[in-house]
Order: C-alpha cells, then sequence, then structure tokens
C-alpha cells in the first residue's frame, strides 16, 4: 500500500480544502507531520482510515467528521489517492450531512456519498484516465477491504502504529492483551469453538439425560405392565443409577413369569370352550322345535284374517278395475285441454288487439276496411310504405336542425372573432413606447451590474489587505514575545556553559582524588606505575564526578538547542511580519477598514439597481413575445371573420330548401317525426291484429281435432261417450294406493298357504310343546365360565406381549445409547480441554489463548529484532506460557531481558525511554505478523504517531537508525512528534497550523523549518 495524494475539504479541524502530497513527503522516505497540539496532525491520519474504511479510527469514532469551522454551503469531502495491489485507485467520501435549502428557509440532508475510480493508460477516447468503478458504499469498500486484506481495526494498528496502546499493551494483564490480539488477529473463530464444544457437551449431557430418562420410563412401563407379578420380581428391580444390563435383566424376568401364567390360562380357555359347545348345542335343538311351532300357529292365524279382508274389499276391488279400464284412453285427455286452453288464449288476444287498432285507425284517421284477415294483410302493406317515405323526409329534419345549429355556432365565432381584434388593436396603441422604457431601464441595471463586479474585486483586495495588515499586528506582538524567549533562553545557555565549564575546572582539580578512589592495593597506579599507594589523596568537599560533568553537559546541550529554537522562531516571525506588512500595502488597518466601509455602502446602492436586471431582461422578453402574439392574432381574427361570412351564407340558401321540403311531408302533424311515429304506431298495431286473427284460426282447428281422436279412444276401452270416461278415472294417488293395497293383500294370501304347506312346521306341530328353560340355564353359566377364562388369558397374553414390546424397547434404547454415552465422554474431556478445565489442561490455557500465545511469541520475536537494535544489544521481548496465581488467564505473559544482568524481569519495569523503544518496536513487530497473517500486502506507507520527547540524544540516534530500516524496499514513514530534534533529522515536513477560523496544511523542508 502506498499513498500518493489526500485532498480534505471541510474535514476536522479543516474549514476549507488543504491538500497533502505523499509522493513529495515519502521521496526520502521519512517524513514529519508536526504543528502546535490540537492542530490537526492525527486529524490527517483520520481522513487516510476513513476514505479507506468510512470510518473514523476506533479511538475517535464518536467524534463528528464535518468542520465546525467550515461554510455552511461547504461539502465535506475527502479524496485520497492510493496505489494497492499494484492498482492506482482513487476513492472519494463525503458523509451525510446538512445544509441550507437552496429555496426557503431551512436545513435539508445530503446523503452519504461513495464515489471509487481506477487509474486506466486506455479509459476512452485513446487516452490515460480516471475509470469509475463503483458508487456503492458497500461494494467499494468490500473492494477496498479486499485489496488491503485487513479490517480497520487492523489498519489502525498497523499503519497508524499508535504508540501509546503499545505503552499500555506492555503494562497490561493477560486479559487487556487478549483483547487487542484478539481483535487484531480475528481469533473470534477459536472462542466460538470453545463456546460450540461447550454447547456439544450440554447436548450430549442432554441426550445423555434423556436416555436415562427413557429407561426408567420404559421399567415403570414394564413395572405396570407385568402387575402383580411385579411384586414377585420387586428383589432384582435396578436402582436409579443402576446399568442399563440390570435393567435389561429385571425385565426378562418379568417376561418369564408371565409367559408360564399365560400358558396355565390357555388350558382353562380350553377346557370352558369344550363345555360351552356342548351347552350351546343343547339348547339350539329345544329352541328350534319351539320357534316351528310358534311359526305354524301364526300361520293359521293369519290365514283367517287376510281371508276375512278380502271379503270386505271386494267394491273397491270393482272401483280399481274401472279405473285401471280407463287408463288407455288417459294421454289423449291432455292434449285435448291444452288446446281448449290455446283456443281461449287466442279468442281474447285478437279481441284485445283489434280494440287497440281499432283506437289507432281512428286517432291516425285511417279510412281503410280492417275486419278479414286480407283486409289487415292489404292494410299493413300500405303503412309499411308510407313509414319508409316518412323516414327519408326525417333525414331531410335532422339535416335541417344540424344547420340550424351550425348556423349559431358560426354566428358566435364571427363575434368572438371581432371581439378578439378589437383588443388586440387596444393593446398594441402603445406597444412601442413601453418597449423602449424597458430596454433603457435594462440598459442601465447592466451598467451598475459591471461597476459592481469591478467593485467585487476591489473590495476582496482590501479585505486581503485588511488580513495582512491584523497579521502584522499580531506577528509584531508574537515577534516582541519570541525575543524575550530569545533573551531568556540566552541567559540561560550561558548560565549553563558557565556551569559546565565551573564543574570542568572542579573536576580537573579534584581529578588526584578521583584517580586515588580507583587504587587498590597490589595494583600499579595508572599515573605512576608504582604498586604501593602509601598517601593517596583524599576527595574535598563537593567533589565533582564524570556523571556530574556528563550532566551539565546535557543540559548546556539542550540549553542551545532552546536558544537555536528560540533564535529560528525570531527569524521565521520576522520574515512572517515583513512579509505580512508588504501584503497590506503599507496601509494601517484603520484606513483599509475605512476603504471597504466607503466601497461597501457604493456596492448596496448599486446591487438595488444591478438585481433589476435580471427580472427587466425577463419582462423585455415577456413583452416583445406578447406583441408578436398580439399582432399575431389581430391578422387571424381578420382572415377568421371573412371565412366566416361566406360560410353563414351558404347555410341560408340550404335551410330555405330543405323547408319546403318538410312542410309537404310533415303535413298536419307539427313534424316529420311526430308523423313518422303516428304511422309506425298504426302499423305495429294492424300487424299485431293480423298475427292474431291467424293464431285464433289455427287453435280452432287444433282443438276440433284433439276432441275427435279422445271421443274414439273411449268407446275403444267400454265407455259410451267421454262423460261416462271421466267419471270412471281416479287421481293418480288414489288409483296407486288401490293397486299397492291390493297386490300386498294377495301376496300375503299366498305367503300363509306356503308355510301351512311347509313340512317342517307340520311335524312340529305334531309333537308336544317344548320346553327350553333348563337347557338356557345351563347354557348361561357355561357363557359366564368361558368370559371369565377369555378374560384371564386375555390379561396373560396382553403382559406377555407387553412385557416382550418393552423389552425390545429396551434392548433398542440399550443399542441407541451406547455410542451416545462414549460420544459424550469424548466431548466432555475435550470440551474440558480447550476451555482450559485443571483436570484436562496442566496449563490451564484456554484454546483462543494458545492461539493468541503462538500469535505473541511470533510478535514478540519480530519486536525483540529492532530492540535489540534500539536498546544497544541489551533488551530483547519474550513471551511467557507459565501459570499465573488466581484465575487469571495463562499464555500471554510478556517479559523483557536485560543482557547486562542476564535475568527477565516484568515490562511494567522499564523506563520511560525504554517503554518507548518496547512500544515502538512491538508496534512494528506487531505491524510485520498482522501483515503476513492477512496475506503479505506491502505496506509501503507507515505512520508513528508520537512517543519520541521521551529519548536522549543517544537513545533518538538509535531509533533513527532503526525507522531508516524501514526504508528499504522503498518503504515510507511518516512521523507524528512534537519533538524539535525532528525537525534537524528529517528534511520532508507536513506543518499543521491552527486558526481561529480552521487549520491548514503546509509542505516544509528542513531549512523552512
Amino acid at each position: 500500500m502506498r499513498l500518493h495524494r489526500l485532498t480534505l475539504t471541510a474535514f476536522g479541524p479543516f474549514a476549507g480544502t488543504e491538500r497533502v502530497d505523499f509522493d513529495r513527503l515519502s521521496a526520502a522516505g521519512l517524513f514529519l507531520l508536526r504543528g502546535a497540539t490540537g492542530a490537526g496532525k492525527s486529524s490527517v491520519l483520520d481522513a487516510v482510515c476513513y476514505a479507506l474504511y468510512g470510518e473514523l479510527p476506533g479511538t475517535r469514532r464518536s467524534n463528528g467528521v464535518r468542520s465546525d469551522h467550515a461554510e455552511a454551503g461547504l461539502r465535506t469531502e475527502v479524496v485520497l489517492e492510493v496505489t494497492l495491489g499494484g492498482r492506482r485507485l482513487e476513492v472519494t467520501r463525503s458523509p451525510e450531512q446538512w445544509r441550507p435549502k437552496k429555496r426557503g428557509t431551512g436545513l435539508t440532508a445530503d446523503k452519504a456519498q461513495t464515489l471509487l475510480r481506477e487509474w486506466a493508460a486506455d479509459a476512452g477516447e485513446g487516452g490515460p484516465g480516471w475509470v469509475p468503478l463503483s458508487r456503492s458504499h458497500q461494494e467499494a469498500g468490500e473492494e477496498l477491504t479486499r485489496l488491503l486484506g485487513m479490517n480497520r481495526e487492523q489498519f489502525c494498528q498497523v499503519v497508524l502504529l499508535p504508540q501509546g496502546d503499545f505503552a499500555r499493551f506492555l503494562r497490561a494483564d493477560s486479559k487487556q492483551r487478549a483483547e487487542l490480539l484478539g481483535r487484531l488477529f480475528d481469533t473470534g473463530r477459536f472462542d466460538q469453538l470453545e463456546r460450540w464444544t461447550a454447547e456439544l457437551r450440554k447436548q450430549h449431557e442432554s441426550r445423555v439425560q434423556g436416555g436415562r430418562q427413557r429407561v426408567h420410563a420404559l421399567l415403570a412401563r414394564a413395572e405396570e405392565a407385568a402387575g402383580p407379578l411385579a411384586a414377585d420380581a420387586a428383589a432384582h428391580h435396578p436402582g436409579e443409577d443402576a446399568p442399563i444390563a440390570e435393567a435389561l435383566g429385571w425385565a426378562a424376568v418379568l417376561r418369564s413369569t408371565a409367559a408360564e401364567r399365560a400358558d396355565a390360562a390357555a388350558l382353562r380357555l380350553a377346557a370352558a370352550e369344550a363345555e360351552r359347545a356342548a351347552a350351546r348345542e343343547q339348547l339350539e335343538r329345544h329352541s328350534a322345535l319351539a320357534e316351528r311351532q310358534h311359526r305354524h300357529q301364526r300361520a293359521q292365524q293369519e290365514r283367517l284374517r287376510l281371508t276375512d279382508l278380502a271379503a270386505r274389499t271386494a267394491p273397491e276391488r270393482a272401483r280399481l278395475e274401472a279405473a285401471l279400464a280407463a287408463e288407455a284412453p288417459a294421454p289423449l285427455r291432455a292434449p285435448h285441454r291444452a288446446a281448449q286452453a290455446a283456443l281461449a288464449a287466442a279468442t281474447t288476444e285478437e279481441a284485445a288487439r283489434r280494440t287497440a287498432l281499432a283506437a289507432r285507425a281512428a286517432a291516425a284517421g285511417w279510412s281503410s276496411p280492417l275486419g278479414t284477415a286480407e283486409e289487415l294483410q292489404a292494410a299493413e302493406g300500405l303503412l309499411r310504405a308510407e313509414t319508409g317515405r316518412l323516414e327519408a323526409a326525417a333525414a331531410d329534419e335532422a339535416r335541417h336542425g344540424a344547420l340550424l345549429a351550425d348556423r349559431t355556432r358560426l354566428q358566435h365565432r364571427q363575434e368572438e372573432a371581432e371581439a378578439l381584434a378589437e383588443d388586440s388593436r387596444r393593446w398594441l396603441e402603445d406597444f412601442t413606447d413601453r418597449l423602449e422604457r424597458l430596454r433603457q431601464d435594462r440598459e442601465d441595471a447592466r451598467a451598475a451590474r459591471t461597476e459592481l463586479e469591478q467593485l467585487d474585486a476591489r473590495q476582496q483586495e482590501l479585505k486581503h489587505q485588511l488580513g495582512s495588515a491584523e497579521r502584522h499586528l499580531r506577528l509584531l506582538d508574537d515577534l516582541a514575545a519570541a525575543e524575550d524567549e530569545r533573551r531568556t533562553r540566552t541567559d540561560a545557555a550561558q548560565g549553563a556553559r558557565q556551569h559546565a565549564l565551573d564543574l570542568q575546572e572542579r573536576r580537573l582539580a579534584g581529578m588526584a582524588a578521583e584517580l586515588a578512589a580507583a587504587l587498590t592495593p597490589g595494583t600499579p597506579c595508572r599515573v605512576c606505575g608504582s604498586p604501593a599507594h602509601p598517601a593517596p589523596a583524599e576527595p574535598a568537599a563537593g567533589q565533582v564526578t564524570a556523571e556530574d560533568e556528563r550532566r551539565a553537559r546535557t543540559a548546556q546541550h539542550a540549553a542551545e538547542a532552546e536558544l537555536a529554537a528560540a533564535e529560528r522562531r525570531v527569524a521565521a516571525v520576522t520574515a512572517d511580519a515583513a512579509a505580512a506588512g508588504a501584503a497590506a500595502g503599507g496601509r494601517t488597518a484603520a484606513e483599509l477598514a475605512a476603504a471597504i466601509a466607503e466601497l461597501t455602502e457604493r456596492q448596496q446602492q448599486l446591487r438595488q439597481a444591478a438585481d433589476r436586471w435580471l427580472p427587466l431582461g425577463q419582462q423585455l422578453e415577456r413583452l416583445e413575445r406578447d406583441g408578436a402574439a398580439h399582432r399575431e392574432q389581430l391578422r387571424q381574427a381578420g382572415e377568421q371573420r371573412a371565412r366566416l361570412t361566406g360560410q353563414l351564407g351558404a347555410l341560408s340558401a340550404e335551410l330555405a330548401a330543405l323547408d319546403a321540403r318538410l312542410a309537404t311531408a310533415r303535413g298536419d302533424a307539427p313534424s316529420v317525426a311526430a308523423r313518422a311515429a303516428a304511422v309506425t304506431a298504426l302499423a305495429t298495431a294492424t300487424t299485431a291484429a293480423l298475427a292474431a286473427t291467424r293464431t285464433t284460426a289455427a287453435a280452432t282447428a287444433h282443438h276440433r281435432d284433439t276432441a275427435e281422436a279422445l271421443l274414439r279412444a273411449a268407446r275403444d276401452a267400454g265407455f259410451p261417450d267421454l262423460d261416462a270416461l271421466a267419471a270412471a278415472a281416479l287421481p293418480p294417488y288414489e288409483l296407486d294406493a288401490l293397486r299397492g293395497k291390493f297386490k300386498q293383500l294377495d301376496a300375503d294370501l299366498e305367503l300363509a298357504a306356503a308355510q301351512l304347506a311347509d313340512p317342517a312346521l307340520l311335524a312340529a306341530a305334531e309333537l308336544p310343546p317344548a320346553e327350553a328353560g333348563p337347557a338356557r340355564a345351563a347354557a348361561a353359566r357355561a357363557d359366564d365360565l368361558l368370559a371369565r377364562a377369555h378374560r384371564t388369558a386375555h390379561e396373560a397374553r396382553t403382559r406377555v406381549a407387553d412385557l416382550a414390546r418393552i423389552g425390545r424397547d429396551l434392548a433398542a434404547l440399550a443399542a441407541e445409547l451406547a455410542p451416545v454415552l462414549d460420544a459424550h465422554a469424548r466431548v466432555s474431556r475435550l470440551a474440558a480441554l480447550l476451555a482450559g478445565a485443571p483436570a484436562e489442561n496442566a496449563l490451564r490455557m484456554r484454546l483462543e489463548s494458545y492461539v493468541l500465545a503462538a500469535r505473541l511469541e511470533q510478535v514478540a520475536a519480530a519486536a525483540s529484532r529492532r530492540l535489540l537494535k534500539m536498546s544497544g544489544g541489551r533488551y530483547t521481548l519474550v513471551h511467557s506460557d507459565g501459570l499465573v496465581s488466581g484465575t487469571k488467564r495463562s499464555g500471554l505473559s510478556l517479559h523483557v531481558v536485560d543482557a547486562w544482568t542476564g535475568r527477565e524481569r516484568d515490562t511494567a519495569t522499564l523506563s520511560g525511554g525504554e517503554s518507548f523503544f518496547a512500544s515502538l518496536a512491538l508496534a512494528l513487530g506487531l505491524a510485520d505478523v498482522v501483515t503476513d497473517e492477512t496475506g503479505g500486502m506491502p505496506l509501503d506507507t507507515l505512520f508513528i504517531d508520537e512517543g519520541f520527547g521521551t529519548l536522549d540524544e543517544n537513545a533518538l540516534e538509535e531509533v533513527m537508525d532503526v525507522l531508516d530500516s524501514l526504508r528499504e524496499r522503498d518503504r515510507a514513514v511518516g512521523i507524528v512528534s512534537h519533538v524539535a530534534d525532528l525537525r534537524t533529522r528529517i528534511p520532508a515536513q507536513l506543518l499543521v497550523r491552527k486558526h481561529r477560523t480552521g487549520s491548514t496544511v503546509h509542505h516544509t523542508t528542513r531549512e523552512d523549518a
């Protein structure tokens, strides 16, 4: 990943548009981001994160993206050019924000926008350029995350390298380290695996418990099914936690006992069935004889009753025979009755139609004869011909009405054309004068507009000069303060230099005592070479040591560095003040303010006139358009008036001709339509009367034919006339009732005779009466004995079947639970191992902690390579997986090995500068490991945020050497720091300045600094 350019608009502390050229900063491989506290150095890094992920870093996610200094109408936007995976991309992001409405008052929301583009050698039209890839937030985010190979949390830790987080990481406990490492290395899947195995263990426990409950339920069912047999086997009943084998044995004992009881019950049932069969056979013989004797007696009584009933119903039988004879001509009676009804209806209809026809003829003055059918037919023909002639005249009448309507409409249009022509003539009377006045007013407004634009440019120039004048005054105050500080720093530097010289002189004066302190009896002196030391010099009070002199020199160098910084500050402020005075044009702020006020007053006067330029143009355009429209309207009105006059003359001539023809066709009627309606109604009445007359003649002939056919059929059936036939006929329901009554009587007589002739009944009647009481009692006793035997045998068979089924269920359940119990044992051990239970895990280390420990070991190894160099070969970081006290996690301890003492100690014992070494090395090592973890995406740009203020000069040199090594393979490293020494060491710099109106960025060099 390499950054190229970043553009910020209304973002964070930046009120306007600021541009950062990372290509220019990265040319030297190492660049510095500096500025006052709160100026916005970290906001530059926030913008990079926001462009790539659409969110700020985790510690600042709650802060707003939009600048509080920005103008209301300026849209917040971040544009980043970056190379990812060999592809040069441009990502533009703008958050959702509120802006003033373009029309009316109030605010409206602009939706968040994202645009991802790629630089292509052939972007269309034969040249290179940007090619859009996506405008979707989700699609652009997924593509960028895929190319980066890391999520936002990893990016903020690996690329931005926040030193404060890693300094806390050094002193954190295992739980806090696990939280950071878990986010970076995405080990949540191992935590999910732990939870999954724990849940799986619970599921297996639930299945085992459910299996045991099913076993106990089957045992309870077996005990219930065994009934009294369970008491005999109570001694072998398994307990609550007994193995399944004991349950199977107890069930087998119950089944064996139940089978023996069932065999005994089957033998008793067979004996009871034989005894019942003999009793039933005896009872059936007595019952059959009694039944035959009873049937013979009932048949005799039934024959006597039926014979008497036949004698009493002889008259009804004769009536039935007559009615059956009348059934032959019955089918002809219905057509005869229908013909009578049709004749009566036709006669009534004919009378009504003739009455209506007479009324119509009288009303129409018709004198033609209308009596016979032939006369009616002739009159109908005459009326239809008259109707045809009147239909033709009706068309003329309709045409006459349409022409009258057309004439009225044309007259109205003629009047409207005359009115429009008069309106246009009145409107055009003063048109020329109005047009000339508007043109002159618009020319005056244009001149005011031109002068106003010139004054606006002049006002901007004056405002810029006023800002420079005000800045010049502020810089003069800053210059006085800087000079005061330079004097203070000069005095401090001179004092520190003098103090160092004094200490040097005092040390030289006491050098003999210092050398004597190093003498050892028997060891030659480094000055005289004598092994004897009879009178070594004694140290005086306030003896100066080499360490005192070194500290004084360090203080002298620091004071001189501060003096140099103060002198640079004076020079920079002096140059800025001179530039600001030149930009103000030599005028004071009061003079410039007065000139701006005078210019503003003139602008207000001109703005009123200039604001009328656009409305006057619209009015002029509208007036010219209206003038052309009225002239066209006057011309069209004249043409229309002439055309309508000719059309009205033609209509009047045609109306006169139609009036003459209609008067002839109308006759005495008010209109042709009325005359046609009267003739049509008379023709319709004539047609109806003719049809009714013909229907009556046909009905008379049909009635005569049906009467003759019915009379012939009655005589053939034996009836002298139609009246006798009608008297013999019976209603259908009464005929059916008599027919069914005598049919049943004849059948009952035949049945009684057949029963009395049965040989079996005759033989039974000759025997003594049968007695079945004793045989029935014996059969009842046998039935009761058999029922009890059946119940006993059924209970025994049911018990055997139930116990056998329960035994099979127990055997199947045992086979089913065997693998469940085995799996439960294995899963329980695995869950305990992954959860770090002491019984299965001697280190008490969870799976996620184990994975994180391996990652921490890799990070420590990668960090130690740089820490050794920064600490001059003294310190290395090591990972420890030893047990910790209490309930804390094991495996995430981090120690530092001191090569000077050979001992391993906690990282919390490091000093401030040493902690910076370790935290920086840890951050860089973590960046290497996370990069490898996420796919090895090369990180060509890194940022290191603060922490350099704790280093001395030598330590800073070591750190700079390590940072220089990061520039290998064309890598760029950005340092965010306040340390003054870094300004002289790092040429390429990005200065972030804060102002009351918002921060700005400036690219500087070491000379500029």
